[in-house]
């Protein structure tokens, strides 16, 4: 009697250790896949804005503000060597799907290869090497009507990308932009413009300075050359950053962020003087305030304050960008808009 008590314990418990192996296997083997698979990431972003031209119209909108939705992934390929790839869709038109048809555009979709010894390189569609270096304002914000940006030209795709890897806290970036016999960018011949930027890193101070030769057929192809230096101590933050054009424009601004829990403010002023015979000024002044409401979800107010040498164009609808559509121009526009993300 106590002898098969005692076999059958035995038994018992030598299968439940196979089963709490294969168990725990299994486990494994299912956390190895889960690591393996894809991350999908994306938002819906509303915004609401009131936009008032002085001495014109004044229009109030609902609007999409740049929902997404995308997909990466990373894996390695040799020992110190990894391959990743992102694929980024937009033009959902959130705010109204009678006027959506879902999914219609795309922002990003890259592919590469980075390494420690050697630095990142990619291939297709991402921001540039000209924008992440210098163009840091016009970048930031949310809504972003009203600000002013440098005048370069070469675009987000057909791009072949490379980082460096750090040297003492100074890094090298390049880009090319391949452009066909056919391709709309290049014109009716085949075009290779290429933005080059160094940015250097210590402690609290970054600075940056980058070249886009604005070779393509979108006009002025004399190069922009541009510089940016940052500041970060605690929780505030102060850019400054300047970009020149010949035969096109000077623009200077500066920006402060200040962080404080889960708020964030952040205030900036942007001046473009353009090379023609007037000197023609627009200027923006951008006020933002931002709460992080959780890990996924924030919202925010922006307000813009545009002016100028009477560079706002407007139909009795709202601005415009052809002269030959406007009934009018002013010098002064004024935005304000607030808005609310979700993000995972």
């Amino acid at each position: 009697m106590k002898k098969t008590l005692l076999a059958s314990a035995i038994t018992a418990a030598a299968f439940s250790g196979s089963a709490l192996a294969q168990t725990i296997a299994s486990a494994s083997e299912l956390a190895a896949r889960m690591d393996s698979m894809p991350t999908v990431y994306g938002n819906i972003q509303y915004a609401i804005a009131h936009d008032n031209i002085d001495g014109g119209p004044s229009e109030l909108s609902h609007f999409d503000n740049g929902t997404t939705l995308g997909v990466k992934h990373d894996h390695e390929v040799a020992p110190g060597i990894t391959g990743f790839f992102k694929l980024e869709l937009e033009g959902i038109n959130a705010d109204d799907k009678a006027g959506s048809s879902g999914i219609d555009s795309l922002d990003e979709a890259y592919i590469g290869v980075k390494g420690d010894s050697f630095g990142q390189v990619w291939i297709g569609s991402d921001d540039s090497t000209y924008e992440r270096a210098v163009d840091e304002i016009s970048q930031y914000y949310e809504v972003a009507t009203l600000n002013i940006g440098a005048d370069y030209t070469t675009g987000e795709g057909d791009l072949v990308q490379y980082m460096s890897p750090s040297f003492g806290g100074l890094s090298i970036w390049g880009a090319v932009q391949v452009n066909g016999d056919n391709d709309a960018k290049g014109g009716s011949d085949k075009s290779y413009p290429f933005q080059l930027a160094a940015v250097y890193e210590m402690d609290a101070l970054e600075l940056a300075a980058a070249v886009d030769s604005n070779d393509t057929s979108d006009g002025n192809n004399e190069n922009t050359y541009g510089v940016r230096a940052s500041y970060n101590a605690g929780p505030l933050r102060v850019t400054g950053e300047y970009h020149t054009t010949k035969d096109a424009s000077d623009t200077f601004g500066v920006i402060g962020y200040y962080t404080m829990g889960a708020n964030q403010f952040a205030l900036s002023y942007e001046l473009n003087v353009a090379d023609d015979a007037d000197d023609t000024e627009t200027s923006t002044i951008t006020l933002q305030a931002l709460h992080n409401v959780s890990d996924h979800m924030y919202v925010y107010f922006e307000g813009y304050l545009g002016g100028g040498d009477e560079v706002y164009l407007y139909d009795e609808n709202g601005a415009v960008d052809d002269a030959a559509d406007a009934i009018g121009v002013s010098d002064e526009r004024a935005i304000a808009s607030v808005g609310a993300v979700y993000y995972f």
